[in-house]
């Protein structure tokens, strides 16, 4: 119920009736109609009656707030309060449910035109997580404007549930290295320098997509800043700029650390990746416009990290910025403890971190396992399968 609409019965001298009125929580304006008696105490009664029907939502008004009004009330009070990146990815979610809805007013949020609208997105070939994610920022959207007097009814619908683990892979080293190989045809010939410094960036940072574009030698509002001169190279990371909204110091891997000393001192200003288009002006530094690109070195490479079936096709997905990160993860997993790890990573929740980079360690681990004991005893144990197609039989190990 809406517990902030109150009707007041009042008396105006040049009306003869009495009349109920409350505001209108909507519009921030009273809204009034005669009782239709003089006496005050019916006139209460038709009054109770009216505020049960509005908080209710029984009363239905003749008009409603427009879409585009509330579009801008929840920029103003809500997305100017966010990190940037956080208020773009609501927004984005209000532009798609206006596209494919079509809402004229916020009223139109309905259970059923989300159904509908999910809907249409899977029809798009939209994946599950983009769909859920829709959903859940629509879903936060509308609790808000439910709080704020604004929708009677918060719809629903169901998330899709997505599928357990991560999509894409860590890359390896050869595959980085084709990848470094194929970047002046990826991006031409005077981008390609700027482009392998920075995808060797990604391999020893451990910087996200969008991390690594505000990374600077010199402070700048929102940047992460280079600090080289301590007793420990390190990257100071602003709140604005950490995707768990803590402001942090992130100690810089001796590989990165070594790659950031190749740059002279002289050269030390403004961004660190200077990044060039193709034809060696300086590009934007948006994850909209490097983050095609990393990945269209990706495709050059033919490095494939994922494929699923989508409308009865088998799409590849090649690699991208988010691959090298979890490389970085994968590879400093084998190297130090989980707690140290999740830190290097920036999770927030070390069950992330055993889950996606510590867990992955063992089939690995196994190999290293088997190989030794291949190699110092002649077992061909754990080969089974491979050994009876052979017609050989298994001999046990013996310690």
């Amino acid at each position: 119920m809406n517990e902030e609409i109150k009707v007041y019965v009042v008396k105006y001298a040049d009306r003869a009736n009495l009349v109920m009125r409350y505001l209108d929580p909507m519009t921030n304006k009273h809204v009034q109609r005669s009782t239709g008696t003089t006496k005050k105490r019916e006139a209460e009664r038709i009054a109770a009656k009216w505020e049960a029907e509005l908080r209710e939502g029984r009363y239905q008004k003749s008009s409603c707030m427009t879409w585009d009004k509330f579009v801008l009330l929840h920029e103003k009070h809500v997305l100017s309060g966010m990190k940037k990146s956080t208020a773009g990815a609501y927004d984005s979610s209000l532009n798609v449910f206006k596209r494919l809805a079509n809402p004229q007013c916020l009223a139109d949020a309905t259970t059923g035109r989300m159904t509908a609208f999910a809907t249409k997105l899977r029809e798009q070939g939209r994946s599950t997580a983009t769909v859920a994610r829709h959903l859940r920022h629509l879903q936060v959207i509308f609790r808000w404007a439910k709080r704020q007097g604004y929708l009677q009814t918060v719809p629903t619908v169901e998330i899709p549930k997505q599928q357990k683990g991560m999509r894409g892979r860590p890359i390896t080293g050869e595959e980085f290295e084709r990848m470094i190989v194929a970047v002046p045809k990826a991006v031409g010939e005077l981008a390609a320098d700027s482009f392998r410094f920075y995808l060797q960036g990604l391999w020893s940072s451990g910087l996200r997509l969008e991390e690594s574009l505000t990374l600077r030698w010199d402070e700048a509002p929102g940047a992460i800043v280079v600090e080289l001169g301590g007793r420990r190279p390190m990257l100071r990371i602003p709140a604005e700029a950490e995707k768990g909204g803590t402001h942090r110091l992130l100690p810089i891997t001796p590989e990165f650390a070594k790659l950031l000393e190749t740059i002279p001192e002289d050269e030390r200003r403004g961004r660190v990746f200077k990044l060039l288009t193709k034809t060696g002006e300086l590009s934007k530094s948006s994850r909209h416009t490097i983050g095609p690109r990393v990945s269209s070195i990706g495709r050059a490479a033919g490095v494939v990290t994922d494929q699923r079936e989508k409308k009865g096709t088998l799409v590849k997905e090649f690699a991208s910025a988010h691959d090298l990160w979890r490389a970085f993860g994968f590879r400093w997993s084998r190297r130090v403890m989980p707690t140290v790890l999740r830190e290097l990573m920036r999770h927030s929740d070390i069950t992330t971190t055993m889950k996606y980079y510590v867990g992955v360690n063992a089939e690995a681990t196994a190999d290293e396992l088997w190989a030794a004991v291949e190699g110092d005893l002649g077992t061909t144990l754990g080969t089974s399968a491979k050994n009876e197609q052979q017609g050989e039989s298994e001999k046990p190990l013996v310690f």
